[in-house]
């Protein structure tokens, strides 16, 4: 069952192509450091620049990496129906535990075609999936309704909710069960979305915190909410500074300053701004993880 804290991977790069070595090593360092599974080729992996050979490549790292020790949700949505099915059905094949689907950008479909889109996604491929709702990158919202009626698919095991609206995920739960596992998709939420009824959190600022943030769950979970709270607060500059500039900008380059990758970035992605890094690299100092 999923829970706690899952990092939404960066993905390495050495002189333009997949650092095959950067990218086990930092996903072995994860597992060593407490994170609950491994989230490869979402938004933060940059899976908006990757062809569909180093996708599936890098998918295929993070499951030989993990080794079955934690889950691997594979990032496999599009915004082509076609092509998602693809992606997931090769998530499938190379032994993830889930696929992450994100909801179909540009498009902007209208519910019954986010419906159509994921239920065509699931009658075709048989694992788990996570719906993933991010309107902010997306312009398109889907809501509890129609969430609901997916949660009615036996693969429809749960969303990571990026909206940061702290009244879904009560709503979902009235509506689907305490089972349907719910994410939140916003670091700085994620106390207040395991208050309201959350599994835990796909998240960006694990990629340099992973202790600390598998340290908020574990607290949580042992009904300690005043200790989780506390971490969070230790926190909360580093999930500002994870979002300075657009993700997966300051996540990388964080990585980068723990000396767990070069900081290369693809295009129309660039490398932070001289204010970018100082504001990432202060955060990150004052919350104990650089020396």
């Amino acid at each position: 069952m999923l829970k706690g804290y899952l990092t939404a991977l960066i993905t390495p790069f050495r002189d333009g192509k997949i650092d095959d070595e950067a990218f086990q090593s930092f996903v072995e360092w994860q597992i060593a450091e407490g994170a609950a599974g491994v989230v490869p080729c979402g938004t933060t992996g940059e899976s908006a620049t990757l062809s569909h050979d180093e996708h599936m490549h890098v998918v295929e790292l993070a499951i030989e990496a993990a080794s079955g020790r934690v889950p691997v949700l594979a990032g496999a949505g599009s915004n082509a129906t076609d092509e998602a099915i693809m992606l997931t059905r090769h998530a499938k094949t190379s032994g993830a535990a889930a696929a992450l689907l994100i909801t179909p950008y540009y498009n902007k479909p209208v519910q019954e075609g986010l419906y159509q889109h994921f239920k065509a996604i699931h009658d075709a491929v048989d694992l788990p999936i996570v719906i993933y709702n991010v309107p902010g990158r997306t312009s398109v919202d889907i809501t509890v309704e129609t969430v609901a009626r997916l949660a009615e698919l036996p693969n429809i095991i749960g969303i990571k909710d990026a909206t940061a609206d702290l009244e879904r995920p009560l709503e979902l739960r009235r509506l689907v069960g305490e089972d349907f596992r719910q994410f939140s998709g916003e670091d700085a939420t994620v106390v207040a979305f395991l208050a309201h009824g959350g599994h835990g959190c796909i998240s960006v600022t694990a990629n340099v915190a992973p202790r600390l943030c598998a340290d908020i769950y574990a607290a949580w979970d042992a009904g300690d909410p005043a200790k989780a709270l506390s971490i969070q607060e230790r926190l909360l500059s580093v999930h500002d500074a994870m979002f300075v500039e657009t993700n997966p900008i300051p996540a990388k380059w964080g990585v980068h300053l723990l000396g767990r990758c070069r900081e290369e970035i693809r295009l129309p992605m660039t490398t932070p701004s001289p204010q970018a890094r100082k504001r990432i690299e202060t955060a990150m100092r004052e919350a104990g993880l650089l020396s």
